[in-house]
């Protein structure tokens, strides 16, 4: 069923964490000719500013463990009563294995803590997640979910792909839901369109698809002299600026029709950052109150893909005194997901910035790490 509605769950806390590193928009002047016009236009279009990347040698699965350690130490959290992690992300560490798993022993959570990835619904990853924390908490599976999401979409395009590289940013997050002893209210609808799963893809990377020899050195190049490869992640954005404006204002209503709520009642609408202009327009779509929505989020961090939603709400609510919150976000699958959740009782951590460690494994480091691995050379 794609409406949901639970009463014993609560979000106790929250916290978004960026890398340090940043690309501001004007320092890219090359990509635009050298035209000041041209790159103005397109700021006011897009709502271009300033991205935030991480180094190499970090990953999605770093910012959420960053973020997971802020909320643990400043909720006062009890890491052994921690009894079930989820880790969202498209951009995972390793095939085959769970970055909830690592995240869990570094973290040194109970070996009781069910520990589990999920993946595959990019931009809406988040929604969906915290659907599935509070499902296991209202069922009783679960006390105290940690849910992280995580995304590094500066690194699914070249930065010569100026179709989509300056649009995206990178950030992990960190969720806490938990049981509640009164009644909480929260409500849920999820929508998935398969149909058009190729509108946005990364076609190269998979077992159905796997990255050899032939495609390594391939670079398509489009007819507006943007370069792709194989397993960059390719995006229709007409076709999906299209389905944002139709589908998000839908679902938006949707759930307030559910939960029998107004504008009135929400104190914000958190919107998946795509770019200032689908943001915009779904804002107008919408009909909702401009006081209650922005874009403002993605001109400081970008499109920080799956996180971009929960970072849009801790960017912009930190240190406010709220309750009721309307998430939405759409993308991957293709897939829309909406939600309205009560923080009147949860920490908002806001959105920090990661300093760069000095210790990264470089891509040499992990290759002889590997190699003696294999040949049981590590001790």
């Amino acid at each position: 069923m794609s409406l949901s509605h639970f009463k014993r769950a609560q979000v106790s806390g929250i916290v978004c964490v960026l890398p340090e590193r940043h690309i501001n928009i004007d320092d890219e002047i090359a990509f635009y000719h050298h035209d000041a016009n041209k790159l103005k236009r397109n700021k006011k279009i897009l709502g271009l500013g300033t991205r935030h990347i991480v180094p190499e040698g970090m990953t999605a699965s770093d910012l959420c463990e960053q973020a997971a350690r802020i909320l643990i130490d400043e909720m006062g959290l009890d890491k052994q009563e921690i009894d079930t992690l989820i880790m969202t992300s498209i951009n995972h560490d390793y095939l085959g294995n769970s970055d909830a798993c690592i995240i869990q022993g570094n973290l040194g959570l109970s070996e009781e803590c069910a520990c589990f990835d999920t993946c595959g619904l990019g931009c809406t990853d988040a929604v969906y997640a915290l659907w599935l924390a509070h499902s296991l908490v209202e069922s009783g599976a679960s006390k105290k979910c940690l849910v992280l999401e995580g995304s590094t979409s500066s690194l699914i395009t070249d930065i010569r792909n100026r179709h989509s590289n300056m649009l995206f940013g990178d950030a992990g997050a960190a969720i806490l839901v938990e049981e509640s002893k009164e009644e909480i209210a929260s409500y849920f609808h999820l929508q998935s369109m398969g149909k058009d799963w190729k509108k946005i893809t990364t076609p190269a990377g998979g077992f159905r698809f796997p990255i050899r020899k032939d495609i390594i050195d391939s670079e398509i190049v489009d007819s507006e002299g943007n370069i792709h490869h194989f397993w960059d992640s390719i995006m229709r954005g007409g076709d999906i600026f299209k389905f944002a404006v139709e589908n998000a204002p839908v679902s938006i209503n949707s759930v307030l029709d559910y939960a029998k709520k107004s504008y009135d009642d929400i104190d914000f609408f958190a919107i998946h950052q795509a770019n200032g202009q689908i943001v915009r327009t779904v804002i107008n779509h919408a009909n909702l109150p401009a006081e209650k929505a922005s874009s403002e989020t993605f001109t400081k961090y970008g499109n920080c893909g799956g996180t971009s939603v929960l970072v849009n709400f801790c960017d912009m609510m930190a240190e406010k005194d709220i309750k009721d919150i309307l998430f939405v976000s759409f993308g991957v699958g293709l897939s829309v997901a909406s939600c309205i959740l009560d923080f009147s009782k949860a920490y908002n951590g806001g959105c920090r910035l990661l300093k760069t460690p000095e210790n990264l494994a470089t891509r040499e480091d992990l290759i002889n790490m590997w190699a003696a691995y294999l040949k049981n050379e590590d001790n």
